[in-house]
């Protein structure tokens, strides 16, 4: 892999073309002067190999440069300082002086004078790099609060993505007595994006007036319902709780029930707490509790102690959930908890729940296409056909898995898209020539996926449909599949679903499903998904290959359809990874009486785990409500966006519209059969 790619890279098609020469060169020497031949061939060898064997072994102690590097940057991020400089001081030629010189300097970070940094910045400007080294410098201003530095630096950060920085930056403003209060608690919703830094501004805040107890306990409630002990264990001091109660309501909950509400706001509130994290484990149990013991709060804490257990119920998937959401009023919602509140809705049918509680969630998540999509459902199951019809056609273009239900819901199926004039060679010159995307295929090469993704989207942030699609094509001509796939998916108004949803290894498909009774689409559907037709991917979990099956998966219908002489190794050839995959998608289909939906929720998540979520049910539910539910969000997003995909290659395959409606069917309640399936 490495040796094709080398050709985008300066110097190499010289160094090939001298050798070329060379070879031709003794070849017809040889033929006159068979003794001569010899002394020259010796004599060019050195001449014309030296330079390859200097490009693949210039470093000191490794085989190559790539290995010095990949060593470089394991050293960076052990914070090995010293190794690092040691690497790097024999890496001066490297293909990518931008990363050598970032992992150098890296480590060492906090050592480093401004003017060194912003040499390296301006050395690198406007590269993705530099954009990830201004990041880790301004996180590091930020924590000795340099608000100075870090306010001549944080306007130049192009991504601006990070929430700690973001709350770095509301805390110098809030030094400079900017009211920042209602920003703040936008932003402050995701507890394991925090850091120190979004504690410490939740403790500027409180400092300087502008938050005051209820802040805090919604902060701390919010990281108890996600589970952040961290981060309560670090709102501690905000609060003054010094007999350890707040920490014994996370780690020992019923200790803090057992011994009662209490007459104060700081007992109160560390009840609710304790509450929500029995609920973690059995909702059942807290919601009795609570039931007896509300006397003492107010109506705000007994709501949030209602929200709390209705959030957990609902995640668990109870049929009590909704009652609990009900009791829970209009208490204030994480994001998560907002979601929940409406899939527990769908699951009992209670539209007039999913409406009010889309109604209620901020508009940045109101906007979603997803609860666009079920708030235009409820607004038809209230008879109000215009505002839903109005909903529907604000997503119907979209072409996601609530875009293709919208269109379905007034009235049309799903087709392909008419194809965008095929990009030129000219189109695609620049984006051949583009050194962020040779970066990428470097990285890539080097197995340093996310590396390669972070170059590759860099250059994509400000293309047009046109260079989109013209990069999409230089990313297939290059042979890196899922950045075709990816970058593709980005057009707006020109599309190339050849691009988006391509189908390698056809004739090994089509036989091999074939053979089996099943669907090509939903196949394909699958693996671009699952892998995104990366030939070598690898899980953090340990799955292999296109279809990326584990190695208990792959042994077990290696033996069930008698190929007695598998060996694991054989997982990532093509044929047998396509013939392990589908035979076992097959069983798993045969196993969940032929429903994609249920089958492709177990590819991801296990076999078992569809049969507990259905065996909840209180009714017969659409595959799209059962799918919304899943209590997986890996398992959730996938389920969608593989059925998504199925329907689009169906319709590609088979020249006519679709209905993913269909596909999905319904899901009835059964009780729950074990499976000898792994």
């Amino acid at each position: 892999m490495r040796a094709c790619r080398l050709k985008n890279y300066p110097g190499s098609a010289q160094l090939s073309a001298q050798y070329t020469q060379g070879q031709k060169k003794v070849t017809e020497f040889m033929f006159s002067n068979k003794l001569f031949s010899r002394i020259l061939l010796v004599a060019m060898s050195a001449t014309f190999l030296l330079p390859l064997a200097h490009a693949q072994k210039r470093t000191t102690g490794f085989a190559s440069d790539d290995d010095a590097f990949l060593a470089l940057r394991d050293a960076s991020r052990r914070n090995d300082a010293g190794r690092a400089a040691d690497i790097a001081a024999n890496l001066g030629n490297y293909p990518i002086p931008s990363y050598v010189d970032y992992y150098q300097l890296k480590p060492r970070l906090k050592d480093a004078s401004p003017s060194e940094l912003q040499a390296y910045l301006a050395r690198y400007n406007g590269s993705a790099i530099a954009d990830r080294l201004r990041n880790d410098w301004l996180l590091d201003l930020g924590k000795r609060r340099d608000w100075i530095t870090f306010d001549e630096q944080y306007p130049q950060f192009q991504l601006n993505d990070d929430t700690q920085v973001k709350c770095y930056a509301l805390m110098s403003k809030a030094a400079k007595g900017v009211k920042v209060a209602d920003e703040a608690r936008a932003l402050l919703n995701v507890p394991k994006d925090f850091g120190e830094g979004c504690v410490a501004l939740v403790a500027a805040l409180m400092e300087n007036k502008q938050f005051d107890e209820d802040d805090l306990w919604a902060q701390i409630r919010l990281a108890s319902d996600t589970g952040s002990t961290d981060y309560v264990r670090r709102f501690v001091p905000l609060t003054g709780i010094e007999d350890g109660s707040l920490v014994a309501a996370m780690d020992k909950p019923a200790s803090i029930v057992a011994r009662g509400v209490g007459f104060r706001r700081v007992r109160h509130e560390v009840y609710v707490v304790a509450m929500g994290r029995i609920a973690k484990n059995n909702p059942a149990q807290a919601a009795d509790v609570l039931s007896n013991n509300t006397l003492l709060l107010n109506k705000k804490q007994e709501a949030f102690a209602w929200a709390q257990i209705a959030y957990q119920a609902s995640m668990k998937l109870a049929p009590e959930a909704v009652q609990y959401w009900r009791k829970a009023g209009n208490a204030p919602l994480s994001l998560e908890a907002h979601q929940w509140k409406i899939r527990a809705a769908l699951r009992a049918g209670d539209w007039k729940l999913v409406q009010a509680g889309i109604e209620a969630m901020p508009a940045s998540l109101r906007d979603d296409a997803a609860w666009t999509y079920w708030l235009a459902r409820a607004l038809r199951e209230d008879g109000k056909l215009d505002a839903a019809n109005a909903r529907f056609q604000l997503i119907a273009p979209q072409t996601n898995f609530y875009g293709q239900l919208a269109l379905e819901e007034l009235g049309q199926k799903i087709t392909i898209p008419p194809r965008a004039l095929p990009v030129t060679d000219e189109e695609i010159a620049p984006m051949a020539s583009n050194a962020g995307f040779r970066r990428a295929l470097k990285f890539f090469d080097l197995d340093l996926r996310f590396e390669g993704y972070r170059e590759w989207n860099w250059e994509l942030r400000k293309m047009n449909d046109r260079q989109l699609l013209a990069a999409a094509e230089f990313a297939r001509r290059s042979d890196v599949l899922d950045r075709m796939v990816n970058t593709s998916d980005r057009t707006k108004t020109e599309f190339d679903f050849t691009q988006r949803f391509p189908a390698p290894y056809r004739d090994i498909m089509r036989a091999t499903t074939q053979r089996q009774g099943m669907e090509m689409a939903w196949v394909y559907g699958l693996i671009r998904q699952e892998s995104r037709f990366i030939m070598n991917a690898r899980s953090h979990v340990g799955a292999s290959g296109l279809m990326q099956l584990m190695p208990a998966t792959a042994k077990h219908v290696a033996k069930k359809i008698g190929m007695t002489d598998f060996v694991h190794s054989q997982v990532n050839e093509i044929e047998t990874n396509i013939l392990l995959g589908t035979s076992y998608l097959n069983m798993v289909l045969s196993d969940l009486e032929g429903s994609q939906t249920m089958a492709t929720a177990a590819y991801n998540a296990g076999p078992g785990r569809p049969r507990t979520w259905r065996s909840s049910l209180p009714r017969q539910v659409e595959g799209a409500i059962f799918a919304e539910s899943i209590p997986f969000s890996e398992t959730r997003d996938y389920v969608k966006k593989v059925l998504s995909n199925a329907t689009y290659y169906a319709a590609m395959f088979e020249g006519k519209p679709q209905s993913l409606k269909a596909r999905l069917g319904s899901v009835a309640p059964a009780a729950f059969v074990p499976t000898d399936l792994p």
